[in-house]
């Protein structure tokens, strides 16, 4: 374990300090500062406790061993703590700036204190060993002479295709976008994660021999079937990228947008690219969200950089409780009460806001929301009568989340849909011979630790497929899945 008795003189937790809210807002740079006292680091590490069974390792789907890598860092030995988390993980630069950290809410210590700051350490660790030069390519020892194609380059695709780089088999990740990262790239604003993390992962996996190909849709630009007959296997890993639609009047009105539709040409803006016909100025505009969740918040942060009059973020729910209820336990992890970095910056929060009807301005365009309060019924939530208001809105963005993966080219080549994912068996393999589904296609709408999970799982499997057997982890079983069916971000 860390300091025998961290737990007991360090009480509390500590974090690196965010930029100034006013300064913060003029530029899209990550909100985190990076920290200065690295003394608070490693009193933070060593809070970790001897707690006997840890419980991190059931919350976090990746299987990371945390109190060893928080020993490692708190007795300064960055080396072996970037390889114990490389051991589980691909990728913790992803996850230690986007993922929701379910490890603390499983922490034991956070029985009676607050949580140790896994995520702040996982995060800490990996940026030291990329400033000391300690990670590095690791090519494969010998080839296979197999050949696999990854369809889709998001954080399930780039995971399965390092691994099975690793293993020795000759991959090619094909995207369809002209950058690599899927919605990692797209989809998440750079104040969450600056795209710089991206590419120096991306430049590891080259050296290590995977080949990218950009700009490729499969069963677009090359069928599934030509694809399928020039590898040995395929690992669909597409995502869920169809939104949520919003079923109320006035919803094809202009200026009521899906979130990625104004987040993607943002994003693209921040990489370089000249503005497009299709970006989504918020500026001087009343903006209403609908939906409280982390694509809402990378809405709502975005319209107050781009100088929105008003940001307003509608959920149909009840605000969660402050602390964790009675009905989610530890380990579980709970729904509570959370304040992004977005939220932060300014804007209203507005819950059992039951969004009823979009008004037209009499041109085709939004002018308002007519927004009642939510009643909870026997048939379920729906609006008050009685309590409607307008809410002025002269954009409105659409974060109710995602139902799913595109499935049209996929399914007229064979693969199965079931539940609005692409079907496959508990070793991630389809009815279709050599072909694997990893990630939200197969998964649904989740979390990245869970993609990056799957990812591995189902590399191992490949490699089992083509070589008979396997030496590559496999963090997620069939078990684990049937457990957490169901559970969506």
């Amino acid at each position: 374990m860390a300091d025998p008795h961290g737990f007991l003189t360090v009480t509390q937790r500590e974090l690196p300090p965010s930029r100034p809210v006013a300064v913060r807002l003029l530029d899209f740079r990550e909100v985190q500062q990076e920290r200065q006292d690295q003394s608070a680091f490693v009193r933070q590490a060593g809070r970790c406790m001897d707690c006997g069974v840890p419980f991190c390792h059931q919350g976090c789907p990746l299987g990371n061993t945390i109190p060893e890598f928080n020993d490692a860092m708190w007795r300064g030995q960055t080396a072996r703590a970037v390889e114990l988390l490389h051991a589980t993980n691909n990728f913790p630069e992803f996850t230690g700036r986007v993922c929701p950290a379910p490890c603390e809410s499983a922490c034991v210590l956070g029985i009676s204190q607050p949580a140790v700051t896994i995520k702040n350490v996982e995060q800490t660790i990996i940026d030291r060993a990329f400033e000391e030069g300690l990670v590095v390519p690791r090519p494969p020892e010998r080839m296979s002479g197999r050949t696999v194609a990854v369809v889709g380059s998001g954080p399930a695709g780039l995971a399965a295709a390092q691994q099975l780089t690793r293993a020795g088999h000759s991959v090619v990740v094909f995207e369809r976008e002209d950058r690599l990262g899927g919605l990692l790239r797209y989809g998440i604003p750079d104040f969450k994660l600056e795209k710089h993390h991206i590419d120096r992962r991306l430049e590891q996996m080259r050296r290590e021999g995977t080949r990218f190909r950009t700009g490729v849709e499969i069963g677009i630009h090359q069928s599934w079937e030509e694809l399928r007959d020039r590898v040995d296997a395929v690992v669909v890993c597409t995502g869920a990228t169809v939104p949520r639609a919003l079923r109320i009047p006035g919803s094809d009105l202009t200026g009521v947008h899906p979130a990625m539709d104004f987040l993607v040409p943002e994003n693209r803006r921040q990489a370089g690219d000249e503005p497009s016909a299709e970006r989504i100025d918020a500026a001087g505009k009343h903006v209403v969200v609908i939906g409280g969740g982390d694509t809402g918040s990378d809405c709502v942060g975005t319209a107050l950089r781009q100088g929105a009059a008003s940001v307003t973020s509608l959920a149909i729910g009840r605000r969660p409780p402050a602390q964790r209820s009675a009905d989610e336990p530890w380990p579980t992890d709970p729904r509570i009460f959370e304040v992004s970095t977005s939220h932060e910056e300014g804007g209203e929060r507005r819950f059992l806001a039951s969004t009823v009807e979009a008004i037209d301005d009499g041109s085709g365009r939004v002018r308002a929301l007519r927004v009642a309060r939510t009643a909870y019924t026997d048939a379920g939530r729906v609006p008050e009568p009685g309590t409607e208001e307008l809410l002025p809105a002269d954009l409105v963005l659409i974060a109710m989340g995602f139902t799913g993966p595109e499935t049209d080219t996929a399914t007229a080549w064979g693969l199965g849909v079931g539940a609005g994912t692409l079907t496959r068996d508990a070793d991630y393999s389809t009815d279709l011979d050599g072909v694997f589904v990893a990630g939200d296609a197969g998964r649904g709408q989740s979390l990245i630790v869970w993609a990056i999970a799957e990812g591995r799982a189902a590399a191992a499997a490949v490699d089992a497929h083509l070589m008979g057997e396997t030496s590559l982890p496999r963090p997620v079983t069939a078990h684990d899945q049937a457990l957490t069916a169901g559970h969506r971000q």
